[in-house]
């Protein structure tokens, strides 16, 4: 290897948050080193993870091999979770909060609206490098760990382990539960998580349908309830009881899941510590989405949006910004008030309405 200089990556046409932070200074107090499990600072900002997807792009743009890497890169890291987590700091403590009980609404929206919900949430094991950089031995103990989990939640939740190795005959059975088994995507390929696919990896489905469990893939464990309708609270439900079990599990196992009091669940990408949660609502949006304002008011409600299908489609996926620096149940709140809000506006605007009344405060 040469000196920092002629090392430094070019971030020219580069749009992510690690471009925004990273510095030659920075680079050259970070050169040469690693974290426990050898993961480098030029893997963590691998040049393969810059977002082509112009200056409003909200991609990271970087990636952790492990929990060291939180540590040990620390001058960068928590720049990085200040800046894509709106001013989060680090010096503050990270709660949690699994009472979905404590949450208002999310089974009235209307479903003339809200098409589909989701809620996701990612964990990572004590002891494993993170998928990125785990190693084949590694990747295989996991699994072996998540099986015995597995066997012990079928006792409450029924449902079956299937090897992404072994598909054979399992395949339609998963295409008919609603689970994709493509290839890796090309991020997955990009940071590494993809590395001798499909060895140890696979995806736990309940006997309903209604819970799955992905193994391997950007994290250890990534639990996810997808509801055909405009019912999130149900989903959130089932995640943080389903959730609570295996970590309970887990601990048993002599193998928790990763917290930190500042982090909270750490995660392999910045994006995602704190809860780990991910909760989205598949809206169909009219005329909001036309209304010079809707990106301020997205802001104000600390929410985000993607198109769903072709460019001028007025369905939107629209989830929440923040994982870390509000509770599971405060995450799910914004959201919920979020999307009813933008419902209310959409409806005003149909009626030729203003919503001048209805800007909301910054949350």
């Amino acid at each position: 290897r040469l000196s920092p200089e002629e090392e430094f990556p070019d971030l020219n046409r580069n749009y992510t948050c690690m471009a925004r932070i990273l510095t030659l200074q920075m680079y050259k107090r970070q050169y040469g080193r690693a974290s426990e499990s050898g993961f480098t600072f030029d893997d963590v900002i691998r040049p393969g993870l810059e977002d082509p997807g112009g200056p409003c792009s909200e991609a990271v743009g970087c990636v952790a091999g492990d929990a060291h890497c939180y540590i040990i890169f620390c001058d960068f890291f928590d720049r990085i979770i200040e800046l894509y987590h709106h001013g989060y700091k680090m010096t503050m403590a990270h709660k949690s909060d699994f009472n979905y009980e404590n949450l208002k609404g999310g089974d009235d929206f209307d479903s003339q609206y809200v098409l589909s919900c989701e809620v996701r949430a990612g964990r990572n094991v004590e002891e494993f490098s993170f998928p990125p950089h785990c190693s084949r031995g590694e990747r295989r103990q996991l699994e072996s760990l998540a099986k015995q989990a597995f066997t012990q939640l079928s006792q409450e939740l029924p449902g079956t382990y299937y090897s992404l190795k072994d598909l054979s005959e399992d395949r339609q059975e998963l295409l008919d539960a609603g689970v994709s088994v493509d290839s890796p995507s090309l991020v997955m390929m990009k940071t590494g998580v993809a590395r001798d696919w499909p060895d140890a990896r696979g995806v736990w489905i309940s006997q309903d349908t209604k819970l799955i469990v992905w193994i391997n893939n950007e994290d250890h464990l990534q639990v996810v309830c997808t509801q055909k309708g405009c019912d999130i609270r149900k989903a959130f439900a089932l995640v943080c009881i389903n959730l609570g079990r295996l970590e309970d599990l887990y601990k048993k196992m002599k193998h928790p899941f990763i917290w930190k009091d500042h982090l909270g669940y750490v995660l392999s990408s910045p994006a995602e510590v704190g809860t780990g949660l991910r909760a989205c609502c598949d809206v169909k949006l009219s005329h909001i989405h036309k209304h010079d304002k809707f990106e301020n008011i997205m802001e104000r409600l600390r929410l985000r949006k993607s198109v769903i299908g072709a460019v001028g489609s007025s369905v939107y996926k629209i989830f929440n910004a923040d994982t870390i620096g509000f509770t599971e149940v405060e995450l799910l709140q914004l959201l919920v008030d979020g999307v009813k809000l933008l419902i209310n506006m959409d409806k005003n605007l149909k009626q030729g309405s203003t919503i001048d009344h209805l800007m909301p405060a910054p949350k």
